[in-house]
């Protein structure tokens, strides 16, 4: 299981809000732009963050970023739409299968099907109830169907993906390097460290 300390859980979770405020609204990666992290930061802080209160924090400030951006960041409304309501359990979905992980993680080599699997579960169901709740129940789209929709996810989904395993590998190889330094290889990070 993984368990950190409390001072471990500050920057991580300072790290991640810092992530989120930075890539919001940048979906996919650009020569100016890094790919938006949202999706891995709410995974990656069902992993590392224990208060139940990070989930409740996070979806309201991706909320309060984007109203930002729709007010005074002249961002297109497009997306604003009743649809926005299924972000909560998309979110909700990353942020378990991290939880999930972390119940199963310990440092070896055994736990990359673990993890992989998580992270698929996660982003499928993330990506389901988004892309699925907006197509469908946004307005914006004369006669969804679901073959439309297999098409869109065909196309939507594996960028997403990659974004989420691009900041999760990065946090793979914080992680090790700092769990190496440290000296500890079964439980990098103690609960009652510092």
């Amino acid at each position: 299981m993984l368990t950190l300390s409390t001072r471990n859980q500050i920057v991580i979770g300072l790290t991640l809000v810092l992530l989120m405020i930075v890539t919001r609204g940048h979906h996919f990666a650009t020569l100016e732009h890094l790919p938006g992290a949202s999706w891995a930061v709410f995974f990656l802080a069902g992993m590392h963050l224990r208060p139940a209160g990070v989930l409740p924090g996070l979806l309201a400030l991706s909320w309060m970023l984007d109203f930002a951006a729709f007010t005074w960041g002249s961002v297109s409304g497009f997306c604003l739409t009743p649809a926005y309501v299924f972000l909560l359990p998309a979110y909700s979905a990353l942020w378990l299968a991290g939880r999930w992980y972390a119940k199963q993680h310990c440092f070896e080599w055994r736990m990359l099907l673990p993890l992989t699997l998580s992270i698929l579960a996660g982003t499928l169901v993330c990506e389901l109830f988004s892309s699925g709740g907006f197509y469908f129940f946004s307005g914006r789209f004369a006669d969804p169907t679901l073959a439309e929709f297999g098409a869109r996810l065909l196309r939507y989904f594996p960028p997403y993906l990659q974004s989420l395993t691009f900041y999760v590998g990065i946090a793979i190889v914080v992680h090790t390097v700092y769990a190496l330094a440290r000296g500890t290889s079964s439980h990098p990070h103690n609960a009652t460290d510092e």
